[in-house]
């Protein structure tokens, strides 16, 4: 199992390149969901959704859809993972309202959380629920050694794999053959934040995108499956590259002029 999305649905930008033209905001997510089956949320890292929002988002996607949410910066950035429970189960509670499309839950440190830090870690991984699955990426490429790993490992945590300029593309892909939890978890973020258009590809990604598709099928198979991620600082245009890694993997590729005819469907 390889699933693959973008993070976020919401840029006005697609509208044309993507989404027909003529889609409503309301509708980004609902023609967003008959393109990629899976979606990471960027909102739930500001604060826990309401239920209500939680509804109109599971009203707008097919039964067979997933979310991964980012667990609030409440926890990973203000109290940097201590004392952090109450939060942890008011979250944990709210997004199982999602049932069946709830994915993983990103648990995404701060470049300042150093390997300093290890004792906080230690005693927040035993408190994550068991019934959720959770991903931790570090921004801090002191943490990527045995006994982390180890550590993840006991509490069935994937470790992100991320290709941003935190840790070098080939200690991630490295890391793609030691999978720490039963899936796995890679989010594409590119190494700068200076793209303003999202409307385009901007860099050519073709040389990472064969590096990521040459190790992601062992990687699925290690794992038990990976969910995976596109951000459109990563080349520009985040719907472009993730049909580039369909094609690499030889998976379904809806093409955006297809959508349109689909206005009524999921």
């Amino acid at each position: 199992m390889i699933r693959l999305g973008a993070q976020g649905w919401n840029y006005d930008a697609w509208v044309g390149p993507f989404y027909p033209h003529g889609t409503r905001p309301v509708d980004y997510l609902r023609v967003y969901a008959r393109a990629f089956d899976t979606v990471e949320v960027d909102a739930t890292f500001y604060a826990i959704p309401a239920s209500t929002t939680l509804a109109g988002w599971a009203a707008r996607v097919p039964p067979h859809f997933t979310f991964a949410l980012k667990l609030p910066q409440e926890i990973t950035h203000e109290r940097r993972l201590r004392h952090a429970t109450d939060v942890l189960l008011a979250f944990a509670d709210r997004a199982r309202e999602l049932e069946a499309r709830l994915g993983p839950v990103l648990i995404q440190l701060g470049p300042d959380f150093a390997p300093n830090e290890l004792p906080a870690l230690a005693a927040f991984l035993p408190t994550l629920p068991r019934d959720l699955r959770f991903a931790i990426e570090f921004r801090h490429r002191g943490w990527i050694y045995d006994g982390v790993l180890a550590l993840l490992q006991e509490h069935n945590v994937a470790l992100t794999l991320t290709d941003a300029r935190w840790i070098p593309r080939r200690t991630m892909l490295g890391l793609a053959e030691r999978p720490t939890a039963d899936f796995a978890y890679i989010r594409w973020m590119g190494p700068d934040r200076d793209f303003v258009d999202y409307s385009r590809i901007q860099v050519d990604r073709s040389r990472e995108v064969d590096a990521w598709g040459a190790v992601l099928p062992a990687h699925a198979k290690r794992a038990g499956g990976v969910f995976g991620y596109v951000n459109n600082h990563f080349a520009g245009h985040s719907p472009a590259t993730l049909r580039d890694l369909q094609r690499r993997l030889r998976l379904v590729v809806v093409e955006p002029e297809s959508l349109g005819e689909q206005l009524t469907l999921f």
